[in-house]
């Protein structure tokens, strides 16, 4: 295992590895749609045991987990390489990053790219991805907003969050959108979210975990002119469908059951993207 990063089981940074492991898992299975070479590389510079998740990665529901991932960074990426398009030399900000590379996929060659995260995760990054000279990794809880010093925005700014906002309580998610609405005019946040019933299947492992016995006041979105819009008055809110809002997903690799179930998704679960343009109050 020389020179490999070692990986403790039942750790905040083992947190890293499921989600690294899913971007493998699509780009092997959905090359198509999402390419992550990265992650492939990633897997074997790590010293993990990774045999349970390769025994179930060829079950039903953790291929269609896969595409999930799939879509999402690639709704993401798309948002963010539209922004780059009217705002060359803006940052990126990967919020709640863990080892994920969605912002370093954008990049133009113009752009900053910062990464955020815990210290604990923002340790195994730097000896994994260390920052270089447009490619920064801070170590900050996205709850402290001194984090937002770290971010230079003269040149615009547009904010990622996959996964993130769903262990987050409804009211600190309005208070850090609020307060980067009001720091990052001009700016763009995009984030995937979901209705209550979704999020309580989603959570479910890691409420138990916690010794949480409601998660009432996690966040969720049913409606994004009742749940979010009120929040933000002065900036245009706009949703899309998580898994065909930006894909429809015919190609030769998506077996027909995942469309069903994208649908599903999509439509029962308020499985969404959302995108935030914060303007000037």
């Amino acid at each position: 295992m020389e020179n490999k990063t070692h990986i403790e089981k039942n750790t905040v940074q083992e947190t890293l590895v499921i989600p690294l492991y899913g971007r493998k898992l699509c780009t092997k299975q959905f090359p198509n749609l999402f390419r992550d070479e990265k992650a492939v590389e990633l897997i074997d510079r790590i010293d993990y045991d990774f045999s349970p998740l390769e025994k179930k990665s060829k079950s039903f529901a953790h291929r269609f987990g896969a595409l999930e991932v799939a879509m999402r960074e690639s709704d993401l990426m798309i948002e963010a390489k539209d922004y780059l398009q009217t705002h060359p030399e803006a940052t990126l900000v990967n919020l709640g990053c863990g080892l994920d590379q969605t912002a370093e996929n954008c990049d133009n060659g113009k752009c900053t790219i910062v990464n955020i995260d815990l210290p604990d995760v923002i340790a195994v990054r730097q000896k994994l991805l260390p920052q270089t000279a447009r490619v920064k990794n801070v170590a900050a809880d996205l709850n402290n907003l001194s984090w937002f010093d770290h971010i230079p925005a003269e040149n615009g700014v547009c904010f990622l969050a996959a996964g993130v906002f769903y262990y987050f309580k409804t009211e600190d998610v309005r208070k850090l959108l609020c307060a980067m609405g009001k720091r990052f005019p001009g700016g763009r946040l995009v984030f995937d979210a979901a209705n209550k019933r979704a999020v309580k299947i989603m959570l479910k492992t890691w409420v138990k975990d916690a010794g949480i016995t409601s998660i009432s006041d996690y966040f969720s979105v049913e409606d994004i002119q009742t749940d979010i819009v009120p929040w933000l008055q002065a900036s245009v809110v706009t949703a899309r469908g998580y898994m065909l809002g930006y894909n429809d997903l015919r190609d030769p690799s998506v077996p027909g059951a995942f469309r069903l179930l994208a649908k599903i998704a999509d439509r029962l679960m308020k499985m969404q993207i959302i995108k935030i343009e914060f303007t000037e109050v």
